[in-house]
């Protein structure tokens, strides 16, 4: 449903509708109609139609019709909304469907009226899903002292979400975890402590507590109520890169670049087993279901089984010829699928170490893997050919190819009801795409590359983290 501007102009014939949105705001201004040439460029249905047949550059200089024609007083809205328009035009210029969700990010922080009107109208009026940003986390117009939303001062590395969907810890190069909540974008606790930079974060299953993995080589257990540090684990001689919790959330196990991994005790501090046999950087980490096994993925190719219990390793996979980035466990604890640089995606039965099916098709290196809640099927990202991959992990086909970013796709993630995967590049943009079809459902550009995302229980709300240091909270609208 559109403003009733918008409804009267698609009610038009074509060549009059056109001259209308081509012209009138010149006409108005030409006799002096001051009021009613305010009116449309304050209405989402006007922006919208004149975006889509004349362009950005059309838009933004019927703003400079009308401000001369105002005085300084009431030349701030007009002001403002043609600034928001100025700092999106590369974004709008290449998809004119993100109109809605870049007013909101960029206008949501000035609390004018017709702001708050012409906001509250891109909600009732936009026909296609889009993005609808809870904070104002894209660079407002006005210049940066109008920014009034705090972040990160370095790179998001990592985001976690809270069980119950409520709440967000991010961590980051600016060696901080920050704690949000999700329905408003605040900032509620800044964890401090870590001298290096923050590169894992792990949620226990009660919701209470975090975990986090840094440069610095250690973790730190954080109470996420009073943002207290209630544990150092020391112990590795190199960065922690890969940490998670177990099922029953007593123990963690960390992978490191010192080869290694270990195994926690967070009620004591204590390192229960340490597991040594890769001769690479351990980049991920996995736990079984039951918390009795763990699943390490290295830069010497392979990947490993441990007993969590005796620090065992049960299994050595071997068959990838690079490096493994990433490991992901199946839902019925059976299987795991790595991806590696050299390309392929493995399939790998955790019983007999029997490699089970590879998938071959990318032309560069598989960074992110995720598998959808029902276990068959696998969505992987690759950071040198830009794309996405649907397979099928039974037979081993690719389902789909993902293209449209023009740049690394770091991190994906699917929604909890395995319909939709959601993607971030460093193109700056983020993607949901419709697993089915293929297609793009809603796309969402930031002021700079994005690093890594999440997607809340209720699968509409996302969490996405830029090198900026900024953490953006978007909730999709109109499905």
């Amino acid at each position: 449903m559109t403003t009733a501007l918008g409804k009267w102009l698609t009610e038009q014939v074509p060549e009059k509708r056109l001259h209308l949105l081509r012209h009138q705001p010149s006409y108005f201004a030409d006799i002096g109609e001051v009021k009613r040439l305010r009116a449309w460029l304050t209405d989402f249905g006007f922006l919208e139609q004149k975006l889509a047949v004349a362009g950005i550059t059309a838009l933004i200089e019927d703003y400079d019709l009308a401000l001369p024609l105002l005085s300084a007083g009431e030349q701030r809205t007009l002001k403002l909304i043609q600034g928001a328009l100025r700092l999106s035009a590369h974004v709008l210029a290449e998809d004119n469907s993100q109109l809605a969700g870049q007013l909101w990010g960029r206008l949501l922080s000035f609390s004018e009226p017709e702001i708050s009107a012409l906001l509250e109208q891109t909600k009732q009026s936009h026909a296609k899903p889009w993005f609808h940003l809870l904070t104002p986390t894209l660079t407002p117009p006005g210049g940066p002292l109008l920014q009034t939303f705090s972040g990160h001062s370095d790179w998001v590395r990592a985001v976690a979400i809270t069980p119950d969907g409520t709440q967000v810890v991010s961590g980051s190069g600016d060696n901080t975890l920050k704690l949000w909540n999700l329905q408003t974008g605040e900032a509620l606790v800044t964890f401090s402590g870590h001298s290096g930079f923050v590169r894992a974060v792990a949620i226990t299953p009660d919701g209470t507590q975090a975990v986090s993995g840094s440069d610095d080589n250690t973790l730190k257990l954080w109470n996420l109520q009073t943002g207290e540090v209630l544990t150092t684990f020391s112990g590795h001689s190199s960065s922690v890169r890969a940490v998670a919790i177990t099922p029953s959330g007593i123990q963690a196990v960390s992978g490191s670049w010192d080869n290694t991994l270990k195994l926690w005790d967070l009620q004591t501090g204590e390192a229960l087993t340490t597991f040594s046999g890769h001769s690479g950087f351990v980049r991920a980490v996995a736990i079984t279901l039951d918390g009795t096994q763990a699943v390490s993925g290295s830069d010497d190719g392979t990947l490993k089984l441990w007993n969590l219990q005796t620090g065992e390793t049960l299994a050595t996979f071997c068959g990838h010829s690079s490096g493994v980035n990433a490991a992901v466990i199946t839902p019925n604890g059976t299987e795991a699928v790595s991806g590696s640089g050299d390309g392929t995606l493995k399939l790998w039965n955790l019983q007999t170490g029997e490699a089970l099916a590879t998938f071959s098709g990318h032309s560069g290196s598989v960074t992110a893997v995720a598998i959808t809640p029902d276990g068959t099927q696998a969505v992987s990202a690759s950071t040198e050919d830009n794309t996405l991959k649907l397979w099928n992990l039974q037979t081993g086909e690719a389902l789909a190819t993902f293209s449209g970013h023009s740049s690394w796709v770091t991190a994906v993630a699917i929604t909890p009801d395995g319909t939709q995967v959601v993607s971030v590049s460093w193109d700056n943009t983020l993607k949901l795409w419709n697993l089915q079809t293929g297609e793009v459902v809603a796309t969402f550009s930031g002021d700079n590359e994005l690093t890594s995302c999440a997607v809340a229980p209720d699968g509409v709300t996302l969490v996405v983290g830029e090198t900026s240091g900024r953490v953006h909270f978007l909730r999709l609208e109109g499905i």
